[in-house]
């Protein structure tokens, strides 16, 4: 098959952000909780539009998102706003037809969390570079590193699991628009459970491409993850995009 050249295509990134975060157990969903002087929302943003080969952004909100509008948020690159859906596949779906009906081209789109404010820019380049290259994307992962441990019901060791070429999946993920519209289609006429969206590539038929990730490109889920990510923004500021 023959591929485009990376240069001739538009890259459009996808960030599904309607969760309610509710691991966080705060007040509002957790991509509006602040993280220095902005909400990590916001810093995500600028991070990814800040990219110079990213060429526009699509922010998926929840239908009743009352905070977005407060934050008065302004890019001088396009910026669709389109509302998500019962489950987070469904909202990068909706996305991806928001996309699809503003563009007739075929763009790479970089589907990213809302909640990941640290990817670097030198990953996403070297992540738009190889996802270019092949038809099946890529995706942004690191090796796992901690020994893994299979447990039982009451929490017991069962076995240790060998960890060699186990990677954990991070963001952004890497398709072209038709490809990965497509595979989350099947997978949602199917009802099927898939936890990211390489997940919908993958029982497509695709073997997109690992492309390994700084691991300060961590997602904040947890209570204990905005606290590493508050002392983490007082060392490496978030503007600082390598």
């Amino acid at each position: 098959m023959m591929l485009t050249s990376v240069d001739s295509i538009q890259h459009w990134a996808v960030i599904p952000a309607s969760g309610v975060g509710q691991r966080m157990q705060a007040d509002r969903p957790k991509q509006y909780l602040p993280l220095s002087d902005k909400t990590i929302l916001q810093h995500t943003l600028e991070r990814l539009l800040s990219h110079p080969e990213i060429d526009g952004a699509v922010l998926v909100l929840g239908e009743e998102d009352p905070l977005w509008e407060r934050l008065q948020f302004s890019t001088d690159k396009p910026l669709l706003i389109c509302h998500g859906g019962a489950q987070r596949q469904h909202s990068v779906y909706n996305g991806l037809l928001a996309l699809h009906e503003h563009t007739k081209a075929d763009p790479m789109v970089l589907i990213h969390d809302a909640v990941r404010p640290f990817v670097s820019h030198d990953d996403l380049s070297r992540l738009i570079e190889l996802a270019g290259c092949q038809p099946d994307g890529a995706l942004l992962a690191a090796p796992v590193a901690d020994t893994l441990k299979l447990a039982d019901d009451q929490a017991q060791v069962v076995q240790t699991q060998d960890r060699h070429n186990l990677w954990r999946a991070l963001t952004p993920q890497a398709f072209r628009l038709s490809t990965i519209l497509a595979a989350l289609k099947s997978a949602i006429d199917q009802d099927l459970a898939i936890t990211d969206d390489a997940s919908a590539m993958e029982l497509a038929g695709y073997h997109p491409r690992l492309v390994s990730s700084s691991s300060i490109n961590f997602k904040i889920t947890t209570a204990d993850d905005l606290l590493l990510a508050r002392y983490i923004v007082q060392i490496v500021p978030v503007g600082n995009s390598h």
